[in-house]
């Protein structure tokens, strides 16, 4: 299929960008005459950040940008070579090098719960093997800040939020990508020109304090900016005196410069002090100067509880510009996606079910070649549940499926008035791509309408509802049994 998506990467070659481990094991794979077994690999993740009741998927157009341009150089031939660990037969193989994996994943944007896959990759072990470290990378980093930034946007009841991030990120890709994350998670604007000018996502911003401080007065520093953006002035107004001087010159310049032009005073902005004491302040002096029409910008080291305490105070802020703690997901600042091998298919087609053994059943990850099924209510087309198959079920919509708690089995439900559909899309098929790349804005549009769709208990900020990954009958029993067999043998050594 032709993908006329423009590419945003930057085309640095990051094909060593890996775990170093992942080159050993190659070339272990590859001295032990494994170079051509096939290998399936699951990436999921265990835990919501912040606790929250789901998390967002987001980086999939870089995981595609980066296998698509996935190849090593002779640059990189002489440094692998000089480490004196990898056989010159190797070597060449990797010079020869072409991705010929099968990859499926969940489109980004879509609300994801722990445990199921969201992306699935089949095809030669060494290969398959060698991306791990960059797909845990990207879609980690970029699903933490979406999620992150959807929690906010929640907290704001509404009201816009404006990723102000830029200087706070870890880093350039972090606050670039980070930009894009933001975005999809429901930010209306950044603070990034570059993500503007790369990804479309729109930048914004108008003045520092030091604006204010390079003229002679801080009504001379108003007007300046207001002839210079009669149509966007937005005034800085905490630099000397939020209530005594800033909003007295911000409606002194609305008064006697924009409104002779026939202009609006579009906002002015807090970045100190008692944020919800100054914007009803603020608020009650602009509309009695019939600027009932001019916005409150918020801004100084904001998250979700943050905004949520000053709208229970009443606060009259209608855009909040977001930094650190957003571009950082500070408050629980790691996704942690895992990426694991859950079997291997011989030649014959033969699907050797794999398991990683843990002392809990939740933590043992969940063998076989798998599907994921999110279960949708046909009436108000809530999601119900979603489940993890073999490739080889089927869930027919309306046709009644019992549903349980893989964790305690006991707790079943049956569904019957449901459609259901599986969420893994293909993106590569040997090799080659085979996903049309959504543009930016349909990411984020359709987000925002799958978020829509959950339950409101499953958004709660605060201790949501459990959204339930069951497993069918069939995996369920797959599962137990290969954990049995294996703690049994383990008991027969001990």
């Amino acid at each position: 299929m032709m993908n006329t998506h423009k590419q945003t990467y930057d085309n640095r070659n990051l094909t060593l960008l890996v775990d170093f481990y992942e080159l050993t094991m190659g070339n272990a794979y590859f001295e032990q005459g494994m170079r051509d077994q096939i290998a399936v690999y699951d990436m999921f993740f265990r835990n919501v950040p912040d606790d929250g009741g789901f998390a967002i998927l987001a980086g999939l157009e870089q995981v595609v940008e980066y296998l698509a341009n996935l190849h090593f150089t002779e640059a990189d031939l002489t440094y692998l070579n000089g480490r004196g660990l990898f056989s010159p037969e190797f070597i060449d193989y990797l010079r020869n090098f072409k991705f010929e994996c099968d990859v499926w994943a969940i489109p980004e944007g879509t609300p994801i719960f722990p445990g199921e896959p969201i992306v699935r990759v089949r095809g030669p072990i060494i290969q398959a093997q060698l991306i791990e470290t960059m797909v845990l990378l990207t879609i980690n980093h970029q699903s933490l800040i979406a999620t992150k930034t959807n929690r906010i946007c929640r907290a704001a009841q509404g009201r816009a939020i404006l990723e102000f991030g830029t200087r706070r990120a870890q880093g350039f890709d972090a606050a670039n990508y980070g930009a894009r994350a933001a975005y999809i998670g429901g930010a209306s604007a950044t603070a990034n020109t570059w993500a503007d000018s790369r990804f479309g996502v729109p930048a914004n911003g108008t003045m520092a304090h030091a604006w204010v401080q390079s003229f002679d007065s801080e009504f001379e520093a108003f007007v300046a900016y207001a002839k210079t953006y009669p149509d966007h002035c937005n005034l800085l107004v905490d630099t000397f005196s939020t209530l005594k001087s800033g909003i007295p010159n911000a409606i002194k310049v609305a008064k006697e410069i924009l409104e002779p032009m026939g202009k609006r005073l579009v906002g002015i902005r807090l970045d100190s002090g008692d944020i919800a004491y100054l914007s009803k302040k603020a608020r009650r002096m602009l509309d009695e100067a019939g600027l009932q029409d001019c916005r409150i910008f918020a801004s100084n080291s904001l998250d979700e509880r943050i905004i949520r305490s000053l709208l229970i105070q009443d606060a009259k802020i209608d855009v909040f510009g977001v930094g650190e703690k957003l571009i950082t997901a500070a408050s629980s600042p790691v996704f942690g996606g895992v990426y694991k091998l859950v079997a291997m298919i011989e030649k014959d087609g033969t699907i050797t079910p794999k398991i990683k053994l843990s002392d809990t059943f939740e933590k043992a990850t969940t063998p076989g070649f798998k599907d994921v099924w999110r279960l949708y209510e046909s009436g108000d087309h809530h999601p119900v549940a979603d489940v993890l198959t073999l490739t080889d079920e089927i869930i027919e919509d309306n046709v009644p499926y019992e549903i349980f708690d893989p964790i305690e089995p006991s707790k079943r439900k049956t569904v019957s008035d449901f459609y259901a559909k599986k969420l893994l899309a293909p993106i590569f098929e040997k090799g080659e791509l085979v996903y049309q790349l959504p543009d930016l804005e349909t990411i984020r549009a359709e987000s925002a309408q799958k978020i829509a769709e959950l339950w409101d208990e499953v958004k709660r900020l605060e201790n949501p509802h459990v959204y339930y990954v069951d497993l069918s009958q069939r995996l369920w029993d797959l599962k137990t049994g290969m954990l049995n067999e294996i703690r049994s043998r383990v008991q027969k050594i001990q």
